[in-house]
């Protein structure tokens, strides 16, 4: 298992990543990175598809406390959010689980990061509300 998601019916992507970038400043979270997918997709290989941005989310004293521990984690930061439209008005939010960080580090520091972080990033998860899944 390396996340879990949320499906938003009867919304637009639009508004849907709106209010994911909102409920993630709720917890502490800024967007460092955002890649517009789809823009991507259509630039470099013609190809068309739905709407579909990774965000890169990141709570600084977290990130802080994680690079004191490991200064090499950088490689596992931010926390990557994707809001994907599946079908029009049906859009999905995935997390990526901090956990995933401390089954590649196992150090106590970073176990403690990983809780905090998954903590915040469930709760952003369930305040989107829709129906909420554990990704394989």
């Amino acid at each position: 298992m390396y996340g879990f998601t949320t499906t938003l019916v009867g919304t637009t992507f639009d508004h849907a990543l709106a209010r994911t970038i909102a409920a993630l400043k709720g917890e502490g979270f800024g967007v460092l990175s955002d890649i517009d997918v789809q823009h991507a997709m259509k630039e470099k290989l013609g190809l068309d598809m739905r709407p579909y941005r990774i965000l890169g989310a990141c709570n600084p004293p977290l990130a802080h406390q994680a690079l004191e521990a490991v200064p090499d984690i950088g490689l596992l930061l931010p926390c990557n959010v994707i809001v994907r439209e599946e079908a029009p008005e049906r859009v999905v939010v995935g997390f990526l689980d901090p956990q995933i960080m401390v089954n590649l580090v196992a150090r106590a520091e970073v176990k403690t990061v990983a809780d905090e972080a998954e903590l915040r990033l469930r709760r952003v998860c369930e305040n989107l509300g829709g129906s909420t899944t554990r990704s394989t």
